[in-house]
């Protein structure tokens, strides 16, 4: 039986789950419609495409896996779903992560300004960047998926569910763990090390600007201010994401622990529906779009109010 806190924490989970959804479901559609009105595939629309599409399909692989160890923890002792669930895993979550690090990179090339001649380089080509992310990411899929496999079949030799068991030795359990994602766990760093990057430069930009200040707001101090506003706002939510998994993955290794369980996983949830509405309304694009769409559901609800009898 859940207490009135646990059934609390599951509300807000399930709504940020749905908000997620709705959020990304909406960037990966506008973005698409864009595309076929444009006949053209641009490097952004490709990269939030692949963000929305991704962190939908992790979203609903999270909140399976959470609700699933809440309400059927005995549906784990067979180790199949368990088995499903890592293996979609080790795939997802990377790709999710991969998507939001190609992003942060690709604003720091477009905004960020330095004259290093590596990032000169760099800037001088974005595709060729996000190349050598992608052959990141299928090397990482290479590694992990046979190390996936090879844990699997270790557990079972052992008769024991996979990487999740409380079973498992809490030494070799974490192990494991480290393993599974020591590939997304560098994509993380690469990307707040290039969130810091980007950081540095728009704070040396407004600085540089306020100096020159005519008592007046320059339209790209705004923008700028904005930017380091929804970069703390990325990170912040990023970070908090890891922190939930970490708490998840760590609350199955200990009793009584089902409160703690469903903290982190509301923690994890807060990031795919956060920054979702941030880039929505960080996007002028996506916010003019997203502003049409409530002015429509408004006028369609009035309409049907209206035929009401």
């Amino acid at each position: 039986m859940l207490s009135v806190l646990e059934g609390l924490l599951i509300f807000v989970a399930l709504s940020e789950s749905i908000l997620g959804v709705l959020g990304d479901g909406f960037i990966g559609l506008a973005y698409f419609i864009e595309c076929v009105k444009n006949k053209k595939f641009s490097t952004i629309s490709f990269i939030l495409m692949g963000l929305a599409t991704s962190r939908i399909c992790l979203i609903g692989l999270i909140t399976t896996d959470g609700f699933v160890k809440i309400f059927s923890p005995e549906m784990y002792s067979s180790g199949y779903l368990i088995d499903c669930i890592t293996y979609s895993w080790v795939i997802l979550n990377p790709t999710s992560v991969f998507f939001a690090t190609s992003l942060s990179i690709f604003y720091f090339l477009k905004i960020a300004n330095f004259s290093h001649h590596i990032f000169l380089w760099l800037r001088s080509d974005v595709k060729r960047v996000l190349l050598l992310l992608i052959g990141y990411l299928l090397i990482s899929w290479l590694v992990t998926f046979p190390l996936t496999m090879k844990i699997i079949s270790d557990s079972r030799a052992k008769n024991r569910s996979v990487v999740f068991s409380v079973e498992v030795h809490k030494g070799e359990f974490f192990r494991n763990q480290i393993l599974l994602n020591l590939g997304t766990l560098t994509i993380f760093i690469l990307c707040l090390i290039t969130c810091i990057l980007l950081l540095i430069s728009l704070r040396r930009h407004n600085q540089r600007m306020l100096l020159n200040a005519t008592g007046f707001r320059d339209p790209s101090t705004e923008a700028h201010i904005k930017a380091m506003k929804v970069l703390i706002s990325f990170i912040i939510l990023f970070i908090l994401y890891f922190i939930g998994i970490t708490i998840e993955i760590s609350c199955t290794t200990m009793s009584e622990s089902k409160l703690l369980f469903i903290f982190g996983l509301t923690i994890t949830a807060l990031y795919p529906w956060g920054h979702s509405f941030i880039l929505i309304l960080g996007n002028n694009k996506l916010k003019q779009v997203f502003l049409r769409v409530l002015k429509q559901l408004k006028c369609w609800k009035k309409e049907k109010l209206l035929r009401t009898p």
